[in-house]
């Protein structure tokens, strides 16, 4: 009996691939069989976080805010194993600004992590998944955040600190990131037809070396009790981008621990 979960011989092209989550997707989907086509704009931490190039895994350095670099990235792809079977639109950025109060957010932080968060997000789906709306299959998985569904609690940042930095939840964030879920929609309804389905996943709060005060103040929210890990994520997209899902688009796939019950 075949694995319906299971990635045999698909193409999945991952976008911010070096990331805490993107690098655990990378080995969860390479261990289900697939090849990634892993992309990233910093090529050291392709190299660090994902190991070497193999058979099964392509390093591909690129900027997604970028048209020429992600036209490129698709050229590469093409040479190498053609049309995508599943595409991941994973990258987010964060601004030299990005906890800046509201109030005196720069412009010019707001494009940049727009550029990234959103804009790039489209602009793979339009070199990625044109390809495999003219073939008739394919899976678009973008991620989204639970504060592009509900508002952040402000409450949890008191005392908070990430890298040794006091972090919150800028608006940007939430604005891209609800975004991402209305550019879901519109292009499960686009291209269904087409045989793609495209869907969201939306993570909740990743661990990723937040300090003792957030991670409690984060845990005493959530019903589960604790803060998401990376494998929390990389298994739910393993699920959308695989024929167990082959009847599911236009979906958002909430993993947060029960975050937004409340």
């Amino acid at each position: 009996m075949s694995d319906a979960f299971g990635l045999d011989g698909k193409v999945v092209v991952l976008t911010g691939a070096a990331g805490i989550i993107g690098s655990e997707v990378t080995r969860n989907f390479l261990a289900a069989g697939a090849r990634v086509f892993a992309i990233d704009r910093d090529a050291a931490l392709l190299e660090q976080n994902l190991g070497p190039a193999t058979g099964e895994l392509v390093h591909c350095v690129a900027d997604i805010s970028r048209p020429d670099e992600v036209m490129r990235a698709r050229v590469s792809l093409q040479e190498k194993w053609g049309v995508a079977d599943a595409l991941l639109n994973n990258a987010a950025t964060k601004s030299e600004n990005f906890f800046e109060p509201f109030e005196t957010f720069p412009l010019a932080d707001w494009n940049e992590v727009m550029g990234v968060n959103l804009t790039g997000a489209m602009l793979c789906a339009q070199a990625f998944g044109a390809p495999m709306a003219a073939r008739g299959k394919g899976s678009i998985i973008n991620t989204i955040s639970i504060y592009g569904v509900v508002a952040p609690d402000q409450r949890i940042y008191e005392g908070s600190l990430y890298l040794g930095r006091a972090i919150n939840t800028p608006a940007i964030y939430a604005a891209s990131k609800a975004g991402l879920w209305g550019l879901t929609q519109y292009l499960a309804s686009y291209w269904g037809s087409k045989g793609v389905r495209v869907n969201a996943i939306t993570p909740g709060g990743v661990f990723s070396g937040q300090n003792e005060t957030f991670v409690a103040n984060y845990a005493s929210r959530a019903p589960l009790g604790r803060m998401a890990q990376a494998d929390d994520m990389a298994n739910a997209m393993r699920y959308l981008a695989s024929d167990a899902s082959k009847y599911v688009t236009g979906h958002n796939l909430v993993v947060d621990g029960g975050w937004t019950v409340w």
